[in-house]
């Protein structure tokens, strides 16, 4: 349970009622929360929450306000993982912009990329990445921490990257217990230590500080590794062949176990296997002989083959058939119960581009750290898009507006949006003003000769 009293403020001021029914209403919200507390601190409390808001309304300015697009987050599906996402994901590499980076966020790859000044020999690239912890994981920090940990591995590594150290940041409201701190950083670390990568660096805060009451936890971790042989989604060739490991799912699916009745599930998320398999890889001759590497989680397999088909402009066709077994059974059988679609969720398996000749040396590696992979699909040339192939037609391959719905919550929540194209041409307004902003600000800062 969670309440932002900051929010709840200004949402009552702007609809013009009085401070003294907002004091008196939030100061038994505070009580609700704190009930050791006496009424007077309530009501101090409060009062000091409306003079605060107070202060901060009607500010204008670049450093003060923005262009509001009235589009909200779970309207449009930001962070659900499906073309909704895509779109503002998109809308942020704009406000990025060319960097210069050997990768960069427009690639859309789940990791970036830099030069070093001289390669020589040894690594030519720096790499990093940064995940966010799944969201519903909250009221389970270890689980949190661990698959956290391992996703932002996998983002490094299928870079064609060796990670090197791990950074976290974990944020806790006001009234959370600090012993999810010490939880959240054990999964970190376990992860960290059988996979020898030390977590050097992190930050530890509340969420809004005293404005948030409740015991939400949130935080993220990032990670950074050398490469001599980038991987990215552009290296995508067409008449590759598309490899695809088997899969047991991570955050995603553990929250779907949690909350759709099948704890037992869990137990199967909690693995190293990917992370074994890409090692085992990097550390041989065979990585040369990769195109390209991504993790299937984006919006599922639908979503990383779309958005790697997008980026190295070719066609890629998946073979349904191939794909189901390579689902761990426990978790395909919990997703056939619940009638979620596989092929729309994060499964955390390795996908791999290659020349067929280079297969049969590729696997066998992967297959050497205990890890299933099989030929799915193949790379054509063509106008960019990803297709599906059942009873040998080819059908459209591409992302739903959300992920598959996964738990019980999203499944109510997943409805299309008011107006789809009316929602976009607002949320491009917000990002050309911000992209304008970033042009004004950094004018104004650049040093004049």
């Amino acid at each position: 349970m969670i309440m932002d009293v900051e929010e709840y403020a200004r949402r009552h001021l702007r609809a013009g009622e009085g401070d003294d029914a907002i004091e008196r209403e939030l100061a038994g919200i505070i009580r609700s929360y704190k009930p050791d507390e006496p009424e007077e601190y309530a009501r101090s409390f409060a009062r000091a929450v409306i003079a605060e808001v107070r202060n901060t309304e009607g500010l204008s300015g670049d450093f003060s306000s923005c262009l509001p697009s009235r589009v909200k987050m779970g309207e449009f599906g930001v962070g659900s993982r499906g073309s909704g996402d895509f779109f503002v994901h998109r809308q942020i590499a704009r406000i990025i912009g060319k960097t210069g980076a050997s990768v960069g966020v427009d690639e859309l790859d789940d990791a970036g990329a830099v030069a070093l000044a001289s390669g020589g020999n040894g690594p030519r690239f720096v790499v990093c990445s940064v995940d966010g912890m799944h969201s519903r994981l909250s009221g389970f920090p270890f689980l949190a921490g661990f698959h956290v940990t391992r996703a932002t591995l996998r983002d490094v590594y299928v870079m064609g990257a060796k990670p090197i150290m791990l950074f976290s940041d974990i944020h806790v409201a006001d009234d959370g217990d600090v012993a999810k701190i010490f939880d959240y950083t054990a999964g970190v670390c376990t992860v960290g230590e059988l996979m020898g990568v030390p977590l050097v660096a992190g930050s530890t805060l509340r969420i809004g500080g005293d404005m948030v009451l409740g015991d939400r936890l949130t935080g993220c971790v990032g990670s950074v590794g050398l490469s001599r042989h980038l991987t990215a989604r552009r290296m995508t060739c067409p008449g590759d062949v598309v490899l695809m490991t088997e899969g047991a799912g991570g955050g995603t699916i553990a929250t779907t176990a949690l909350y759709s009745g099948y704890p037992e599930v869990v137990e199967e998320t909690i693995n190293l296997d990917f992370l074994r398999a890409v090692d085992a890889l990097i550390e041989s001759p065979a990585i040369e002989l990769v195109h390209s590497m991504t993790d299937v989680t984006n919006g599922g397999l639908r979503g990383d083959a779309h958005e790697m088909a997008q980026t190295a402009g070719c066609r890629i066709l998946v073979e349904q058939d191939r794909v189901a077994d390579l689902v761990c059974p426990g978790v395909r059988g919990m997703l056939e119960e619940l009638e979620i679609d596989y092929l729309g969720v994060s499964l955390d398996a390795l996908l791999l581009t290659l020349p067929p000749g280079a297969a049969g040396e590729v696997s066998s590696v992967v297959r050497s750290a205990g890890v299933a992979i099989r030929e799915i699909g193949r790379v054509e040339a063509g106008p960019p898009g990803a297709f599906l192939v059942v009873d040998g037609k080819e059908q459209a391959f591409i992302p739903r507006f959300r992920e598959s719905a996964y738990t019980p919550v999203k499944k109510v929540a997943d409805r299309l949006p008011r107006d789809k194209e009316a929602m976009q041409e607002a949320v491009l307004r917000a990002a050309d003003a911000a992209v304008a902003k970033k042009a004004r600000v950094v004018d104004r800062l650049r040093p004049r000769t």
